[in-house]
Parts: C-alpha cells; structure tokens; sequence
C-alpha cells in the first residue's frame, strides 16, 4: 500500500488556492499540510513542513515560482515540484522545468488530471500538461529538461513511428485507424505500448519524447 503523498500549495490568488486545497483535501491517499501566498512563505513551509510534493503558481509577489523551485531544490533535492501556469506562460514553464520542476498544469485543469500530475511526479516520472501546444511540446523538446532515464535499446517498430507520427499531428484514433486499416482498437493499444515504451503518460509527453528522439520533426506538426 503507498503511503500517503503530502502537498504543500502556493498561489497568491486566495480563490483559486481555497478551491485547489478544497479539492486535494477530499482525496484519499493525499494530505494538504500547508498553503502560501508567495514564494518566501512557500519557502518558510516547506522548510518547516517537510512536504513529499509542491504545487505552486509561477508568478507570485515577493518571490516568483522559479526562484522559489531553485532554492528549495538546493536544500531539498528530491523534492517534487509542479507549476502551475497560464495559458500564455510558454517561456516561464520552461524556466520553471529547468529550474527543477517535475511537471507543469494549466489553471483550468480538472480533478483528474491535477491527481495524474501528482501521481506522476511523486513516482519519479516527468508529467506534461495534456493542454501543451506544439509550440511547448518544440521549446521543452529543446530545453535541458529530461527527467528521462536513457534507454538505447528502445526500438519502435515501423507500425508504431507510423502511429506516433500521426498522433503527433492529431489524428484521431479513429482517424490512424482508418488510414492504417486498423480498429480503433488496435490502435489504442499500440498507443498504450507506446506511451509505456517511452514511460509518458499522455499524448503531450509522446510529442516531447517523439521530438527529443526525431521521430518527428517540429516542421512536421500542426
């Protein structure tokens, strides 16, 4: 059984970090131990309250989200970190991955996905927002940020780069299947192995991972 994941949450925005903490406090499996408004008293929990994993906003007074995740992270290099941003925030979330964040979600985020980050990030594995733009999917791609473990003997096999190039642009499976003289199906599992292959847990990490190996190529996507 795993033990249970305590958070510590920072937004200066009092309604939206009432409503997060609502929300984490119902779930099973999690315990809410702490709230900040900025990044120094984020700093000053965290430092008192010994949190398995942080979930902060990116622009914050007295202290922003970047500066706040490197401090912490020089006293407390495991820890895990998850921005939260906004829709327009491309260059901060790339900041705020290379300043040791292990994920990042859009405000607007739901329920699911917001437990999926944490999970994700608290099993050591990197979580891409399921929102992130070609744009971002290209700037992280690029970036210093790869929580990856290298595996050189990954091999995709025709079929499955034929895939990942089409989820890459957007099909549907429907639409894959159609072009493959596949099921739905089929192609559902195929993305499953896929995605487990290159240990990502949605379609954003696929076109990160698909970037960062050239399986496709930015020019490439829509």
């Amino acid at each position: 059984m795993r033990n249970t994941i305590s958070l510590v949450i920072a937004d200066d925005h009092e309604i939206f970090r009432d409503g997060l903490a609502l929300m984490l406090s119902k779930q099973s499996g999690l315990s809410l131990i702490g709230q900040a408004g900025d990044g120094q008293s984020l700093i000053a929990l965290t430092g008192s309250l010994h949190p398995d994993v942080v979930i902060t906003d990116i622009k914050m007074p007295r202290m922003d989200g970047i500066e706040a995740t490197r401090l912490l992270l020089q006293k407390k290099p495991d820890l895990k970190i998850i921005a939260l941003s906004m829709f327009d925030e491309d260059n901060l979330i790339v900041e705020m991955l290379e300043a040791g964040a292990r994920g990042y979600l859009l405000k607007n985020a739901d329920k699911k996905e917001i437990l999926q980050a944490i999970d994700s990030v608290y099993e050591e594995q990197a979580y891409y927002c399921r929102h992130t733009s070609a744009r971002l999917a290209s700037m992280i791609a690029k970036s210093r940020f790869d929580l990856r473990k290298k595996n050189p003997d990954m091999v995709f096999s025709d079929k499955e780069k034929e895939i990942i190039q089409m989820i890459c642009k957007q099909f549907t499976a429907q639409q894959i299947g159609e072009h493959l003289f596949l099921s739905k199906r089929t192609v559902e599992g195929y993305k499953t192995r896929i995605l487990e292959k290159m240990n990502a847990r949605n379609s954003a990490g696929l076109v990160i991972f698909a970037l960062r190996n050239n399986l496709v190529h930015e020019k490439d996507l829509p």
